[in-house]
């Protein structure tokens, strides 16, 4: 267990340590006194045989311990030299002599956790003031996600009674996408306390589409492909309402997250999970045995193809976003989004009017649309999209979420007095299989991890109640009486 030298023939450790202890008022030596060690001071090892020995030394604890460590010969120049003015044994003073931090929770909680008994306390869970805060938001915007997207939904329900044209009204709707970057940026004045214009910020969002920004040849290849797949997304969602109940539809819906599992595990390659394998599963046996609810007839067979159409082109989407795009900025979403909307307005005006000439979507006269449901279906579906895009910035995704599932419910009390649907025990065991899949994809990737730590405390903790039983017994009157009882052993 030896200790290399310098050649100068002091031990390396000793060396360091006594240059290390100098008080800050002795200036440090000149480099060029030491050049020879200095040459030496990349082989400079602390064997692990000796750590326990040299740990009076602060140099020798500074150069093995710490959160990353010395790295390069210029940081050990300037510890064992103070070159430049770096004096690391003066901040050690200044360590030693300051007082030590109040420990913190578990800290805390150890030495009073054991009484004179040796009984250990339980310890106790709290949730921070900002846990707390993004709990409350995200129930307040899991309320309005499930308000927005039921209200939609219904509404587009009712709107076809009147005006039966899925796909003007998908295009009516996908216009108001231009408002998503002007309402970012009034909250980026609002909000920000370095404020841009309104060129400067379109400038610095336009970078998510490269180095050259958003020139003509990525409107094409990055964003308009996403724009038809958004079109049929929404019209093959609406045209889906006309065949079957919201109900169905809404909880049809839900599979595209068993889908984005899917593309994702195929396509981006992500790690691959048992329990969303069996929601993925779920997921289809629900689509079957809806299927199965209405007898397979051709009217309801064709609203849920329609409808899982719809689910597959939005998961599509997501996938394909995340493989070209990856993941965008607030104001780089808001962006994509109103580009989308511009798109919209440019190449699928004419699909519209089309229609309208060959009366697939035809109305009589322009006062006959009902332009209240149109513009209020716009903006709960622009709501929608704002809130699920923009509320993770207030709150957890997974409470978001759930606003969609608990959409369900909410179209099943509606269509329940508003229409003649018959909840068969098919329909209910579809729609909670459907249910139980999403959100079985609703956990995280370490969720057996949680549950064996969760199941690990449980065990502890049983294992502690009997312990506390049997010293508050031993504790009691039974002891007394036998502390009370004579001895005759002397």
């Amino acid at each position: 267990m030896g200790i290399r030298e310098f050649p100068g023939g002091a031990p390396r450790g000793k060396s360091i340590a006594v240059g290390m202890r100098r008080s800050p008022d002795v200036s440090p030596r000149r480099l060029s006194d030491i050049s020879p060690q200095l040459r030496q001071l990349k082989y400079l090892v602390v064997d692990e045989a000796i750590k326990e020995d040299l740990k009076w030394s602060r140099s020798v604890e500074d150069l093995t311990s710490g959160p990353v460590g010395l790295t390069s010969i210029e940081e050990r120049i300037l510890r064992i030299t103070g070159y430049y003015g770096y004096q690391p044994w003066a901040a050690s003073c200044k360590r030693e002599e300051r007082p030590r931090d109040s420990p913190g929770p578990a800290e805390a909680q150890a030495p009073a956790g054991v009484e004179a008994g040796g009984r250990a306390s339980r310890r106790c869970w709290t949730c921070s003031p900002a846990q707390l805060k993004k709990v409350f938001w995200g129930v307040a915007v899991a309320l309005c996600v499930c308000s927005s997207w039921a209200g939609s939904t219904q509404l587009a329900k009712l709107t076809f009674g009147k005006f039966d044209a899925p796909f003007t009204l998908t295009w009516f709707a996908t216009n108001w996408n231009f408002l998503f970057f002007p309402l970012y940026y009034v909250g980026h004045v609002c909000k920000s306390t370095e404020k841009q214009s309104v060129k400067q910020r379109y400038r610095e969002c336009c970078r998510f589409f490269g180095d050259n920004g958003l020139t003509l040849k990525v409107f094409f290849t990055k964003a308009a492909p996403f724009g038809v797949l958004w079109t049929l997304t929404n019209y093959l969602y609406l045209h889906a309402i006309k065949k079957i109940n919201t109900t169905d539809v809404s909880v049809l819906f839900c599979c595209n997250k068993a889908f984005v599992f899917l593309l994702s595990w195929i396509v981006l390659r992500d790690r691959f999970m048992g329990v969303r394998i069996v929601a993925a599963i779920l997921a289809i046996a629900g689509i079957v045995m809806m299927t199965y609810a209405d007898g397979f007839h051709s009217h309801s067979v064709i609203g849920i193809a329609l409808v899982v159409a719809s689910a597959s082109m939005s998961a599509l989407y997501k996938v394909l976003f995340k493989l070209l795009l990856g993941s965008a900025k607030f104001g780089e979403a808001a962006l994509f989004l109103s580009i989308l909307g511009v798109f919209n307005i440019l190449f699928i005006t004419c699909i519209p009017i089309i229609l309208y000439f060959t009366k697939v979507e035809y109305w009589s006269s322009f006062d006959d649309i009902p332009w209240g449901n149109l513009c209020g279906f716009s903006v709960l579906l622009l709501t929608f999209n704002i809130v699920l895009n923009f509320g993770i910035a207030v709150t957890y995704p997974t409470l978001m979420s759930l606003g969609i599932v608990l959409s369900v419910p909410v179209n099943a009390v509606v269509d329940h007095y508003t229409s003649q649907i018959v909840f068969n025990g098919v329909r209910v065991i579809a729609i909670i299989i459907i249910g139980l899949g999403f959100l079985l994809l609703l956990l995280p990737e370490e969720w057996d991890v949680w549950l064996i730590k969760l199941l690990t405390r449980l065990k502890v903790r049983k294992k502690e109640e009997p312990a506390e039983g049997g010293a508050d017994l031993s504790s009691g009157p039974h002891s007394k009486n036998r502390r009370a009882r004579p001895s005759f052993a002397r």
